[in-house]
Parts: structure tokens; sequence; C-alpha cells
């Protein structure tokens, strides 16, 4: 027993050591054989890295293909704060990286880097831009000491670029850094991934406003992507694979640049000439914004949009500072973000004349004989109170039918029509509501641009609606009931109605196109990229967008030809019947160039008025349809029409002293 101790124990011992190897090596045949796929990936990944590249965007051309928004290279630095808090060493790296960027020429503090890594507009897992448009010299020093500046990146980027400056700033919109909602809407998430040809990162850009956010499927290129070995301490070793990006696709607006420019401009010297003066009833003039829209009658196509004030677009390459975001808008009524042309609600005032005249013939109510006498004040029929409506400074125009009321811009007549459409609704119904309804009004025209408002025809429900929606207190203060002043007020424009400047513009459009109603449209085509096209002067047509009609309305010549004669007169007649823009327009031909149009005043409660002016010229051919809104100026007629006429002067070929700058005329409207 005892000599086969040692001998048992040994053979156990064996056992367990040809056991331990035998464990050991089906371990490695398992690693080495079974799994060797898996690590032989694993280990890829720790050599080499995936590196997207943000691909160009498409261009954005104009009507004549002049590019209104272009790329440009730029050197960008970079900072990624989880590395650089990972590092232990993220203050000396920040000093030393402002100290690089100030000796480039880019003076440079840390705690401006500190604001800008904590900018909550940014992913703080993801690399910020902390400089834009670096010098090469500075790319090459860093790229070379990558390891002494970790988190710090130079990259290659292709932004955006405005050869026109902030010029149609509301219609191109900008371009920022996607957010997380953004990312999850167009990747989706790790669980429920979606499918995307053009697939997003944390940092890649995207279309935040006007055509860049409509247009962002068309305008986004390919992204490229390129796997590079690195060693150990992360330097490129080489390439393993590169598919380069590919551009997006050009977008070639309906938007005449050089009518964009002409527009913006003498919309800003016109509010900034009257801001501070007197309006004629003596009020001061604010003048903090204003608006207009021109388009191109029969086919809907928005020729200009200008809203302002305006931005620079190009303040977002890379990313506007909170800081300066939040200056430009600390004020909102003067917010620069504001689309006001197509987003801007305001109370028609005599522009809507033209849908009192269409309603009351329409409906049967008058026709273009009939007259009415106009000595100045209306009394309301069946009243007591505060019974009178009365033309600006209680001036008569004698006896007047809806042409020469138009032209004149008599109150009395069409407050006389709206008293009718009350006391009278049994015979025509709610024929104000209707006839406006027809030209589009307290509807969104569909623009291809976001945030477009609805605007406002009030009726009998829509007052009863509003006041049961109040809290009680303000119910108290209220009243549901719709009165003949309503009627009388909705007549010329006035109270609770509401219309943007594209409505207006396409308002008249629609008259003047005889009844078609299109929908308004800022883009006209979708066009290969030129870098890719044959021929890149004459790029292939990937999309037409061809005009839209929405609906048609019958508009025959008994009422149509009336009115047009009315609005013709507006900036040409003088005499007995004076057009309210006769004066704005005195020395520019109008025979030669025959403008249709409308003044129009809006009373605002403790401000002074709101100026209007819609005008299509030439007549009849109708090339343009104009709508101006200038916010608290004065008068239409005095502010607003010699706007009109500045920008039609060139278009007209006629260049006159009168038209080439700002100017406030006299006029009743």
């Amino acid at each position: 027993m005892d000599a086969e101790s040692p001998r048992l124990r040994l053979s156990i011992l064996g056992v367990v050591i040809v056991s331990m190897f035998g464990a050991l090596f089906a371990r490695l045949w398992y690693l080495q054989v079974m799994s060797a796929g898996q690590y032989q990936d694993v280990a890829v990944q720790n050599t080499t890295k995936v590196v997207y590249e943000e691909p160009p965007r498409g261009r954005i051309l104009d009507r004549n293909g002049k590019v209104i928004v272009d790329n440009r290279t730029s050197l960008v630095v970079t900072a990624n704060p989880h590395e650089l808090d990972s590092s232990g060493k993220r203050d000396e790296i920040l000093f030393r990286i402002a100290q690089e960027l100030t000796r480039s020429g880019r003076p440079t503090k840390v705690r401006s880097l500190e604001r800008r890594l904590h900018d909550p507009q940014y992913n703080p897992l993801q690399p910020v831009p902390i400089a834009v448009d670096v010098p090469e010299d500075l790319y090459v020093f860093l790229s070379e000491r990558a390891e002494e500046f970790p988190g710090i990146a130079v990259n290659r980027e292709a932004v955006r670029s405005y050869p026109y400056g902030a010029a149609a700033a509301h219609v191109v919109g900008y371009v920022g850094r996607i957010n997380e909602e953004e990312l999850r809407a167009r990747q989706g998430t790790p669980d429920h991934p979606k499918e995307n040809p053009k697939p997003y990162q944390p940092d890649s850009n995207i279309g935040k406003e006007g055509v860049e956010r409509v247009y962002e499927d068309e305008l986004r290129g390919t992204p490229g992507v390129r796997r590079i070995e690195v060693d150990s301490l992360g330097r490129v070793v080489r390439t393993v694979e590169h598919r380069p990006p590919r551009p997006g696709n050009d977008v070639q607006l309906s938007i005449d640049i050089d009518i964009q420019v002409s527009l913006e401009k003498a919309l800003a010297e016109q509010l900034d000439l009257v801001r501070g003066g007197y309006t004629s009833d003596g009020k001061i003039a604010a003048a903090p914004a204003g608006s207009a829209v021109m388009l191109e009658p029969g086919t809907g196509r928005v020729l200009a949009l200008a809203s302002y004030p305006t931005y620079d677009p190009s303040e977002f390459v890379n990313g506007i500072s909170t800081e300066r975001y939040q200056e430009l808008t600390r004020n909102p009524a003067e917010n620069p973000f504001v689309n006001r042309a197509i987003s801007g609600q305001y109370a028609p005032g005599s522009t809507f004349k033209l849908v009192t005249a269409f309603g009351a013939m329409s409906s049967g109510m008058i026709n273009g004989n009939t007259s009415y006498v106009d000595g100045g004040v209306y009394q309301l029929m069946k009243c007591s109170g505060n019974c009178t409506r009365q033309n600006p400074n209680r001036q008569g125009h004698g006896t007047v039918n809806v042409s020469s009321a138009l032209t004149v811009s008599s109150d009395v007549f069409f407050y006389w029509i709206g008293d009718r459409f009350f006391w009278e609704a049994d015979r025509w119904g709610q024929g104000l509501q209707s006839a406006a309804r027809t030209f589009g009004f307290g509807a969104k025209t569909g623009i291809d641009l976001p945030g477009e408002s609805a605007g406002n025809v009030p009726d009998a429900d829509w007052k009863r609606r509003t006041w049961e929606s109040l809290p009680p207190d303000q119910k108290a203060k209220g009243d549901p009931t719709w009165y003949p002043g309503d009627s009388v007020n909705l007549a010329i424009g006035q109270g609770d109605m509401l219309a943007t400047p594209l409505q207006l513009a396409n308002a008249y459009a629609m008259f003047v196109d005889q009844g078609v109603h299109h929908k308004p449209t800022v883009v006209m085509r979708i066009l290969q990229p030129a870098s890719e096209a044959a021929d890149p002067a004459h790029p292939a047509v990937i999309r037409e967008i061809e005009p839209e009609v929405t609906y048609t309305a019958d508009m025959p010549a008994a009422i149509h030809e009336p009115i047009r004669q009315g609005l013709l007169g507006v900036a040409s007649s003088g005499g007995v019947f004076t057009g309210t823009a006769y004066n704005a327009f005195r020395g520019f031909d109008t025979k030669a160039f025959p403008v249709l149009s409308k003044t129009g005043t809006a009373q605002v409660n403790n401000k002074a008025d709101t100026a209007l002016y819609v005008a299509c010229a030439p007549d009849p051919e109708y090339k343009y349809c104009l709508s101006i809104v200038l916010e608290e100026a004065g008068f239409g007629g005095n502010v607003a029409a010699p706007v009109a006429r500045r920008v039609f002067e060139p278009l007209a070929g006629q260049q006159t002293e009168e038209g080439s700058k700002p100017s406030v005329v006299r006029s009743s409207d």
C-alpha cells in the first residue's frame, strides 16, 4: 500500500496535467479556428479607423443660373471635449492650442474656447469646431504633432459660401450641425435603424431653414468613407480603402437675384428713411420691419421675397455662437430670423377692397354701373351710438362707382357694401368671407418654404369660437356677437382680418390671371451636380417643378373689367378721381408700363399705421405682381408705393431721378 501511494499520486497528477493541457489546447483551437473571423475583425478595428467625409452640398442657383449659394474648402480646428477630459491635460492643451491659434493670426483666449465647448448647440461627445479658416501652416503643424494635442484635430471641410452676401437669406436659409432629434429622425436608433443612402453622423451638417431645409434630401450629398490604419499613437500609417464623397444635387430657384437685391435694398432704405419721422396723421413712425413678395402671374413662381430685418447666413458656417444668436434675437419685434413675407400677418387695409368689390359684384349686390354718393362720412344703418365712419380727413369723393371707388380708395363706398352684407345677409349670404376665401385668404398657400402662416378670415362662427376659448375673466370683457361694425370693418380690410404679404401678391396675381389660383413656389428644378455633368455649363435636369393650379374661380368680364379699370387708375389717374398712388408714380410712364395696383393703410392701436401696396404690371401681359408691407410706417400711398416704383423702373426700362432713391409722397391712403 505504502509503495503504491507515490505511484497513485503521480498518476492522479499526470491526469490533472493532461486535462489542463487538453483544456488549454481546446481553448487555443477555439480562439484560433472557430473564432478566428470574429477576433480578426476586432484586431483590425484596433489598428484601423473609419472616417466619414462630409460631402459637398448641392449649389443653389437663381433662375438665370447665377450661383446664390456655393461651397468652398475651409480648414477647421475641432476639439473633442470627451477626449480632452480623458487626456488629463485639458487645461494645458487648451492653453497651447489658444497660443497656436493666436500665433497663426487668430487671437484666441482659453475663455472663449471653453465657452465654445460648453455651447449647448454642440454634442459634448462629438468634435466641436473652435476655429474656422485657419492657415495651411497651422494645419501642417498640428497634423505633425497629433500626439501632443489629444482631442484636437484639423480637417478640410466643404462649407457654404454666399457670393451675394445676405441677399435672399430668408429664401435659401442656412445650414447647421445636426441635433439629436434630427439625427434620430434621419438615422433611427441602434435598435431601429433607418436605411439612408446619404447617412448622417453626429457632427454632420443639415439644412435648418429655407430651401436648405425643405430640399435637404436633394442638396445633401453622399458621404465619403475612408478606412485608415493607425499606429499606437494614433498616427496615420496608410489608407486601406477610400470611397470619395459625392456632391448633392443643385437646386435652381425661380428667384431672379438681380430683382431680389433691388427689392431688398429699396425696402431697407425706405424703412431707414421714414424711421423716427412723423406720418401724415402726426404719429412717429417706428418702421421696425417690413417685407415684400414679387411673383409671376400665370405660374405662381416667386421672383423675389424679402424680409427686413434680415441676417447673414455665413454667420452659421460651422455654428453661430449662443451670444451672437441672443444678440440678434434680443428684440422680438425686430427678430431677423422671422420671414415676415410668409409668416407676418397684417390687416390688409384697403388692398382688401379688391375682394370686397368682387364679393359684391359676384353676389349680385352691385354691378359696374352701381353708384353711391361719397360725402366723406358714412352713417351705419339701423344704428344707435357710435354710428359714423369716415374717409381719411373726412374727404368726400362725390358720386362713385366700383371703378372710381377703387381708384380713390373710397372707404364710404365700401362701408356701404359691408353694411349691406350684414343687414341683407338673407340675400347675399357671407359674400365677403366667401370672396376672401376664393382669393386664398385664411389658408396657407403651400409655398415650398417653412413657417408659413394662414392668416384669418373672421366671421360670426370664428368670433363665437374665439370668445368661447377665452378664460372667464376675459370672456366678461368680450362679446361673441357679430355686429354690423364687424362687417363694415371687414369690407375695408380692418378688424380681425389678417393676411400675409405672400397671400396678397398671390390674390392679385389670381385676379390678373382672371380667376386662376396657383400654388406659389421658389424652386423651379433639380439639377445634376455640375462636377458630374458632361457639360458643367448645362447640367441635366433631374426634376422639373411644374406650376400647379390649385383651383379656378369664375371671374367673368362684367366683374373683372370694372375692377381692373379701377385698379389701373390708382397709379395713373389724376384730375377728379386722383389715384392714391398717382403722386408716387409722378414722372413714371404708366402708359408705356401700365400698373394695376391698390394702396392700403392698416390701423394699429397706439402705433403708426402699417403701409401696404400691391401692384401688378405691365397691363395686360402681367409679368410681375408685387406686394409691400412696411410696419408702423404711415400711409400706403406715401411710403409703400414709392418702393414699388423703384423696383419697377429698371424692369420697365425707365430710370428717373424720383425713382432712384427712397422717398415719401403725399397721398390720401
